[in-house]
């Protein structure tokens, strides 16, 4: 997996202030190619750019409530309006949002920074897919921000993302938010939850690499049950390699971001889908991804 991965200290602020740092960096490279390239940020499950959530609660956090801070709450948004102030702006902005009141919100934003942004009412797996296979990436490059604030990424769309070749990927893994939630210590998920897992990695594989099959002697003879062998590390690693298996560059250092009681939270990621401009990407990024 490379190196052990820094673990955040203020992640509240963390994911924006990479964020932040690595656009202008992108502009400043790519700007000497813009007259060939048409340079785009997306950022999907955008939120409203300046949105605080509301602290409530569900069934899943009463039964992690260490996941419910405030300030896991708060986390959620902020990189729509981060990416409108960049100078130089990008060719152009497209903002997905699944909520109305939202979409709306992000729109006035934009028509405030006097950018060409659309913003996309949907689902952020199919307009990204969609967007993927409509643009001529031969005359387009772009970066991706995943924004999710749970798991709602689809390995599929992940792919997608690679395979054009053209496209630098931040995304914002559902590490404490969404795996670790859905891995019973003495069972392994079935049903919606496996199929939910199968979707995130884009493969089964997870079975094997985070769970261990155990056998015991009972009454009625042996028994075999599974037990979950996977840590936060073997999770992280385990990530990486799905990264690895579909872009030419990963960050080797991706940061965890903890809430206010030192709980693993999200997985900062970044991968480069292209071959030539790739490893400048990554510099970059593993220089921003350092505690």
């Amino acid at each position: 997996m490379g190196r052990t991965p820094k673990y955040g200290g203020d992640w509240t602020e963390r994911k924006l202030q990479a964020l932040r740092k690595y656009l202008p960096a992108y502009m400043t490279v790519l700007s000497r190619a813009k007259g060939y390239y048409r340079l785009i940020y997306v950022d999907a499950f955008a939120g409203c750019g300046h949105y605080q959530p509301a602290h409530g609660h569900d069934s899943a956090d009463d039964v992690f409530p260490e996941f419910t801070e405030p300030d896991t709450r708060g986390f959620l948004q902020g990189s729509a309006a981060i990416a409108l102030e960049v100078e130089p702006p990008f060719d152009a902005y497209i903002f997905i949002e699944e909520e109305p009141e939202r979409v709306e919100e992000l729109r006035a934003i934009s028509e405030k920074a006097g950018r060409n942004a659309s913003v996309l009412e949907g689902d952020a797996n199919t307009q990204l897919r969609e967007l993927c296979e409509s643009t001529d990436w031969t005359r387009s490059r772009a970066v991706v921000f995943l924004d999710p604030y749970g798991m709602e990424v689809e390995w599929q769309t992940v792919e997608a993302i690679a395979q054009t070749g053209a496209i630098d990927l931040w995304w914002l893994f559902p590490l404490g938010m969404g795996v670790i939630r859905l891995l019973d210590r003495d069972k392994m998920p079935t049903g919606k939850l496996a199929e939910r897992l199968t979707k995130t990695f884009g493969t089964n594989d997870w079975q094997k690499r985070f769970y261990e099959r155990h056998k015991a002697s009972t009454l009625f003879g042996d028994e075999s049950f599974d037990v979950r062998a996977a840590t936060f590390d073997h999770i992280i690693s385990f990530v990486l390699e799905r990264l690895k298996s579909a872009f030419p560059h990963v960050a080797d250092n991706p940061l965890v971001l903890r809430n206010s009681k030192n709980v693993p939270l999200y997985l900062l990621c970044f991968a480069a889908g292209s071959e030539k401009g790739g490893p400048t990407a990554v510099k970059i990024a593993r220089h921003l991804l350092k505690d």
